[in-house]
């Protein structure tokens, strides 16, 4: 239906999701600003002067581009409950490019500026990969099955997006429970606070009393002091993003290092985006992928080009926004909200100000709608592939878990010795590293072909097996880098997993289910 009906701006739900949203992007803001300043050490004046200001401009296209095109949606169809599609500054990517890009480089030459420049060239090459891949969205989509799609995203956000949320509010429970039971008692059972304040605003609100109201006992929950309050004010100011593209190009004397990653986690980035389009269509926005994916790898590149060292992807989430009731304004709002932050100095200031263990709680939220659409979206008869593609997910992040263990204690290579030792514990560091590496395609792959087999459509399974087989043999799954016979055991093992198949389907007496019954998009 076409309708010239004009949407709304800004709605009523727009206040929950934009606190919620706000917070989420406000959290990961934080986030990379710790990193850049107590992981790799790089100095107030590029990461508050150059950095943050090229992350405000990149979020604010991206915020305000997602808004346009659900206002789109909006206009075209005449609906009025369109949800415009979160995005920011990529999760596990701020950890990537920080930890195996730019700390190496920072380690090797001991320049912060190199290790800059570094970052930038990853983003740069990963937003190719997301704009070429784009045009190939649309038919992944089509003929990956919906379970295979949602199951994977479930595993990412249960392990990646929820457990160190969680972990850490269990640490200061005084304040991460508190919030936590704020938002679902709103969210899921419906409480209306006072005058209508959105549950992100009012846990935020009850966690920074309770963190400052701590240091009265001398509890000091949440950390904050008014020194580092009072410290936070010198860095104030008003700073725009200046181009960099002589740090961008200088980057590429990285270039052996940055390929080794850039494609395999910038083909990441593109089923990651591919699965959160998927999420917000069964939810009920349908927005065009290639269309998505590509505008996701431009806007990434004009960040890089103004000193953004972190890729930009759509964000888990859209149907938790939506059922808070947010539309097309709390999308726009958070840009509005970036720009300010970032531009004028505040990060810092909210840094000494608010409890990030107030905020957390919405992380976990997202979690639980991520992980729980994996199964209300598909049908029931799905279960056992979408169980199956959150466990290359949970092996990804127990393998992250214990490497960052073993370096905790200096142990920075793993020798025989020592993984003979973690097995004779039940630890399987060689099988975790196997089913780990390249998690999310592995968890696409091994559900699409479960869901096909379930459906009796033997050929399509081992179509996928197939894919599956060339993929782990170029080093796109099951291995730590891209090349040639990277993982040919497992190789080997897929594609004998196609033939069996396909012999399956040729010769065996399985009765396909009717045409009817089932398509790939379920």
């Amino acid at each position: 239906m076409t309708t010239t009906a004009k949407p709304k701006i800004w709605v009523p739900g727009d206040w929950n999701a934009f606190f919620g949203f706000g917070t989420n992007i406000l959290v990961n803001v934080l986030t990379l600003t710790g990193l850049l300043r107590f992981v790799i050490g790089m100095p107030d004046e590029l990461v508050f002067g150059r950095i943050l200001p090229a992350v405000g401009l990149t979020l604010a296209l991206s915020t305000f581009y997602y808004g346009w095109l659900a206002y789109d949606l909006a206009r075209r169809t005449g609906r009025t409950d369109v949800c415009a599609l979160p995005s920011g500054p990529s999760v596990g990517h701020m950890f990537i490019v920080v930890f195996v890009i730019m700390l190496p480089i920072k380690l090797r030459t001991g320049d912060p500026v190199k290790a800059w420049e570094a970052g930038l060239t990853w983003v740069c090459i990963q937003s190719v990969v997301l704009m070429v891949g784009g045009f190939l969205g649309r038919w992944v989509r089509q003929v990956t099955p919906r379970a295979a799609l949602l199951g994977t995203l479930a595993g990412v956000s249960i392990t990646f997006i929820s457990m160190r949320p969680v972990l850490q509010m269990f640490l200061t429970p005084a304040i991460g429970l508190v919030c936590f039971a704020i938002l679902l008692v709103s969210w899921f059972g419906g409480l209306k606070y006072f005058r209508g304040m959105p549950a992100g605003l009012v846990a935020m609100a009850v966690g920074t009393v309770v963190a400052w109201g701590s240091n009265l006992f001398g509890l000091n929950y949440g950390g904050l002091s008014l020194a580092g309050l009072t410290e936070s004010f010198t860095h104030f100011g008003f700073s725009v993003p200046l181009p960099a593209f002589g740090h961008v190009f200088s980057g590429f004397e990285f270039l052996g290092l940055l390929l080794v990653t850039a494609i395999p986690f910038g083909i990441y980035d593109l089923v990651e985006a591919i699965d959160n389009v998927e999420s917000a269509a069964a939810a009920g926005d349908s927005f065009p992928t290639t269309q998505v994916l590509s505008v996701d790898g431009v806007i990434s590149l004009v960040g890089c080009m103004m000193g953004n060292p972190f890729i930009l992807a759509v964000y888990i989430g859209h149907p938790g926004w939506k059922s808070m009731g947010g539309r097309i304004g709390y999308s726009v709002a958070t840009g509005v909200m970036v720009i300010l932050l970032c531009w004028l100095g505040i990060v810092p200031v909210i840094l000494a100000l608010v409890p990030v263990v107030a905020i957390l709680p919405i992380l976990l939220y997202i979690g639980l709608l991520i992980g729980s659409q994996a199964f209300q979206e598909t049908p029931r008869r799905h279960a056992p592939a979408v169980i199956l593609a959150l466990v290359p997910n949970v092996a990804a992040w127990a393998l992250g878990q214990i490497k960052g263990t073993l370096n905790a204690v200096g142990i920075s290579s793993v020798d025989e010795a020592v993984r003979a030792k973690l097995a004779g514990e039940g630890v399987l560091l060689d099988g975790l590293e196997v089913l780990g590496g390249g998690a999310v395609l592995t968890g696409l792959t091994l559900a699409a072909v479960t869901v096909f087999i379930i459906e009796r459509q033997l050929w399509r399974a081992a179509a996928f097996a197939g894919a599956a087989a060339a993929l782990t043999f170029f080093g796109f799954m099951h291995g730590e880098r891209i090349g040639l016979a990277q993982s040919p055991a497992v190789a080997a093992g897929y594609l004998i997993m196609a033939l069996f198949l396909a012999g399956c389907a040729k010769f065996g007496p399985v009765t396909p289910l009717p045409v009817d019954n089932f398509s790939a998009h379920d």
